[in-house]
């Protein structure tokens, strides 16, 4: 969504943008600094009680009735359930965007069924979605895009590799979201020792952290340490946590590697490509929207370590191949993945809301 506030910002003036956020943070900062008006949201934290659901109603009505404005869009499914739960007491329409494949109650999905448009992140959203009883002439797909200038190809410096310790042979393969069990990372891990065994010098990066204090999540990162472990490969992992500097550090990697159980539509699978990077990917949700396989990358069934490491394993003795996905992923996140598509698809469904009021 930033993304697209970026770019409408400069092409369509029309548009005027209020947020409803929390007053601080790193969101705040980055609406700020977009000039973005920021309407403090209500939140809880571990001083005070997790608002219930007539607080955050009650809020909600009282932001819009400070803000005025044209049209209220939700930025998620939680927040787009709660436009839909007050949309029949505000006098402006409401959207929402759906990015998310995920179980929902019957009553949750009526509330989605209010708002005036949906939004998906991809064909596999909205199907999913849909089978569970969304309204289907509410729903439309706007993929996500990318910054092609600030996610592009370029030449390895080897900075990473010094940063890790590694010897310029090291052959980096990284998975980049949120550590937790939709994001796989337990199964690259029972991949790592036939990757290891036909590719000595691989070596398993894991960008991102687990925001989840939940006990099952918290077993479950330690678990992929364990297994590195008892494997005898715990230094060839490597534990990057949350970096900033994500546009650089793709283009010092060989391989992006996303073995993710589920998968709406990923944007680190936008931002390799639109870096010239390969990527395996399991088959999931909407990966197939981005990643073409045998030709941007590799698809694999999900929760299989063997087809991923023989996949990983088949790229990286190939390397005629790896140039040629290189240049057609690059090519492909130019012709259908540029952030101008997606920011006018949006700016488009919310005009038809502004017209159909």
């Amino acid at each position: 969504m930033l993304a697209c506030l970026d770019w409408l910002q400069q092409h369509e003036p029309s548009l005027e943008f209020v947020a409803f956020a929390p007053e601080v943070g790193p969101l705040a900062e980055e609406l700020t600094q977009r000039k973005i008006e920021v309407l403090p949201w209500l939140v809880g934290s571990d001083l005070t009680p997790r608002p219930t659901r007539e607080q955050l109603e009650s809020h909600l009505l009282e932001l819009v009735r400070r803000a005025s404005p044209n049209l209220l869009h939700a930025n998620s499914l939680a927040m787009g359930r709660l436009t839909g739960s007050v949309a029949n007491r505000l006098a402006v329409p409401t959207s929402s965007h759906l990015r998310d494949i995920i179980h929902i109650s019957a009553s949750a999905m009526a509330d989605l069924n209010r708002n005036r448009r949906l939004i998906a992140v991809s064909h596999a959203t909205r199907d999913a979605h849909l089978a569970r009883g969304m309204e289907p002439d509410r729903v439309v797909v706007v993929r996500n895009g990318i910054d092609l200038g600030q996610f592009q190809p370029r030449p390895r410096q080897g900075w990473l590799r010094q940063e890790l310790g590694l010897p310029d042979s090291a052959v980096l393969l990284a998975t980049i979201g949120q550590i937790g069990l939709r994001k796989g990372q337990d199964v690259l891990a029972e991949a790592a020792p036939e990757i290891v065994r036909a590719i000595p010098d691989a070596h398993f990066l894991i960008l991102g952290t687990r925001s989840s204090t939940k006990a099952e999540s918290i077993e479950f990162e330690q678990a992929i340490h364990r297994r590195f472990a008892e494997y005898g490969l715990t230094s060839h992992l490597h534990g990057l946590g949350s970096r900033d500097d994500v546009a650089t550090l793709l283009t010092e990697l060989d391989l992006v590697v996303h073995p993710a159980n589920q998968e709406p539509y990923g944007r680190v699978l936008l931002e390799a490509a639109a870096s010239g990077v390969p990527v395996v990917a399991t088959d999931v949700g909407g990966t197939a929207e981005i990643v073409i396989d045998g030709v941007t990358g590799r698809l694999v069934p999900p929760r299989d370590p063997k087809a991923l490491a023989t996949a990983v394993i088949g790229l990286l003795q190939d390397q005629k191949l790896m140039q040629s996905m290189r240049i057609a992923a690059r090519e492909r996140a130019v012709s259908e993945f540029e952030i101008s598509r997606s920011a006018r698809r949006l700016a488009a469904e919310w005009k038809r809301v502004f017209a159909s009021d």
